[in-house]
């Protein structure tokens, strides 16, 4: 159940909103409006009276509404109107009027509108016009002539909608902890419907510009990939000629003026106000050159791959900065991928949007390194190659994602928990449609028979707990492929297939088979080392224990299932 509390001011105030509640709607979605509720029990009901002019009965009761305001003359407040839908879920079942009658008087006492028992409380009515939603309009004076005691009325009238759930058998919903972006309003809903599309103007926007702060180096670079992106950017100046903030527009869209309609960014959400993306600017600074960059690829997976580490062993800002960047990789990631797999990595990294965000401020330097190398995959088109790295990633992205659901699940971050499963989900979708190709294309070149007759002889020793499940994959011609690659380059393959076991336990691996060829293919890729250095190293990872940080075993749940007791995260990989 979903309340949404909406204020109004001016002279006319109560009554555009009486108008709007019992008129025909944006796109004719009120049917049969009515009282369900009032702040005496018998206010006149333009929906209930046959024999008048409903126009006049709006009128009466916009001004029995009003009474108390009017009273006070100049001395009333500047916002009048306390307007609060009420929402029930699709799979609710459709509620009688006493039952909504019941939720607005639980409603406006929560709030302090309409405290139980106090009979000089503000008047207000509720208005039901749809089986699943009820409208609440008040006046903001009570009939004493005092303000209502509302401090903090939205968290109140949360709270109260989580134990009307409870009391109702509805759906339980996630308690937030208001760091949710603002949710597209019912208008932006019905227009983008109207206009045949699936997102809303509010959340396009949203996702132009996140994918530019993940994107930019610069401030002036910021302003420059949103406008590439087709978004008109109007800045906001000061008397100095600084730059104080900035709104955005998608060109086309417009109000009944015909002008553009705009957003600030702390509108979108509230990390993508200017100060706030600045902050993330100035903690992205260029890495030094070397003489031979490194795969942009294999340093996102490195970075992403410590995610887990930071988020199990560091402190909370360093976590929260690690999500902050997790969130960004996968904002980009779409546009690295191929057509089959971009809508999934969209709707994941919508998805995970929430889980970027709680109250902890994150340190956004210490994931500095991933942010850089998505960035330069981005700027090096030849990167992109065969798809390896992009199935590289999303392997390491799954474990990462499904540890920042453990994260949130102790920190008792219920909307961003259930986020992070909601994005694992389509993940995994993703990962299928770009891991599947590649490997499918290296199976076509696996080695002969006795060469993956040695590599399976010391898998076998290597590895003895999984050696049975990797040898009967079907990735494992794929696994073959990637030691022989390897091989041609110079690397010593057993001492590779050693390395690659040392990196992170195989037991919370579906697919072990798999997650070595994405390590080996890493690896593989690197300088091989000298004759002299590979004896070193041979005899450094001869059966050497190595302190690993262990997933969780269970099985994650689907989406809209209720949380489990903490545990350890899990995601089952390929």
């Amino acid at each position: 159940m979903i309340p949404k509390i909406i204020l109004g001011k001016g002279a006319r105030a109560t009554r555009r909103l009486i108008g709007y509640l019992y008129g025909p709607g944006s796109a004719n979605e009120h049917t049969d409006p009515h009282l369900v509720a009032s702040w005496n029990g018998f206010a006149p009901d333009p929906g209930r009276s046959p024999h008048r002019n409903p126009r006049d009965v709006e009128d009466q009761l916009a001004a029995q509404l009003d009474q108390p305001v009017k009273m006070l003359g100049e001395k009333a407040p500047t916002t009048t109107v306390w307007h609060c839908p009420v929402r029930a879920a699709p799979e609710d079942p459709i509620l009688t009027d006493a039952q909504w009658a019941d939720i607005a008087r639980r409603i406006v006492a929560a709030a302090g509108i309409a405290p139980e028992g106090d009979e000089e409380a503000c008047r207000w009515v509720a208005v039901r016009h749809a089986d699943d939603h009820i409208h609440i309009a008040a006046t903001l004076v009570r009939q004493d002539g005092r303000r209502p005691r509302r401090d903090h009325d939205i968290r109140a009238v949360q709270r109260e909608a989580r134990k009307i759930e409870a009391d109702l058998g509805l759906r339980r919903l996630n308690p937030g902890d208001g760091t949710a972006a603002k949710r597209p309003t019912s208008r932006e809903h019905f227009k983008a419907k109207r206009q045949g599309q699936d997102t809303t103007t509010r959340e396009i926007l949203r996702m132009r510009v996140r994918r530019a702060v993940a994107a930019a180096s610069t401030e002036t670079e910021f302003f420059a990939l949103l406008e590439a992106t087709g978004v008109a950017v109007r800045p906001k100046v000061g008397p100095s000629g600084d730059v104080l903030g900035y709104s955005v527009a998608l060109p086309g869209d417009f109000n009944k003026h015909g002008e553009p309609i705009w957003f600030s960014g702390s509108t979108l959400a509230g990390d993508l106000s200017l100060p706030k993306i600045r902050h993330r600017l100035t903690d992205t600074r260029t890495e030094p050159t070397t003489a031979r960059p490194a795969d942009p690829w294999h340093q996102a997976t490195a970075a992403t791959e410590r995610i887990p580490h930071h988020l199990t062993h560091g402190d909370d800002p360093i976590a929260q900065g690690q999500l902050v960047a997790l969130g960004g990789t996968l904002d980009l990631l779409p546009l690295t991928a191929p057509a089959a797999a971009r809508t999934e990595l969209e709707r994941a990294a919508a998805l995970f949007e929430r889980a970027t965000r709680s109250r902890i401020t994150a340190d956004a330097d210490s994931a500095r390194v991933l942010r850089r190398s998505v960035q330069t995959i981005l700027r090096t088109p030849a990167a992109t190659r065969d798809g390896a790295g992009l199935a590289m990633l999303l392997d390491a992205a799954l474990i990462a994602v499904a540890f920042a659901k453990h994260w949130h699940r102790t920190h008792r971050h219920a909307q961003q928990e259930a986020a992070a499963q909601q994005a694992l989900v389509r993940l995994q979708t993703a990962y299928a449609q770009v891991a599947v190709p590649v490997l499918d294309d290296l199976a076509r070149r696996t080695p002969g028979i006795r060469t993956k007759h040695r590599y399976a002889r010391h898998l076998q020793q290597a590895a003895p707990d999984h050696a049975a499940r990797i040898l009967k994959d079907p990735a494992w011609d794929a696994l073959a492929t990637v030691l022989a690659d390897a091989e041609t380059a110079g690397h010593n393959p057993t001492t590779l297939l050693d390395q690659a076991l040392g990196q992170r336990t195989l037991d919370d691996a579906r697919n072990p088979a798999r997650a070595l060829t994405w390590r080996i293919h890493r690896l593989g890729q690197r300088h091989a080392p000298g004759p002299l250095a590979q004896a070193a190293m041979a005899r450094s990872t001869t059966r050497r224990p190595s302190a690993q940080i262990h997933p969780p075993t269970a099985t994650p749940a689907t989406p809209g299932t209720p949380a489990a007791a903490p545990q350890q995260p899990h995601v089952r990989r390929r």
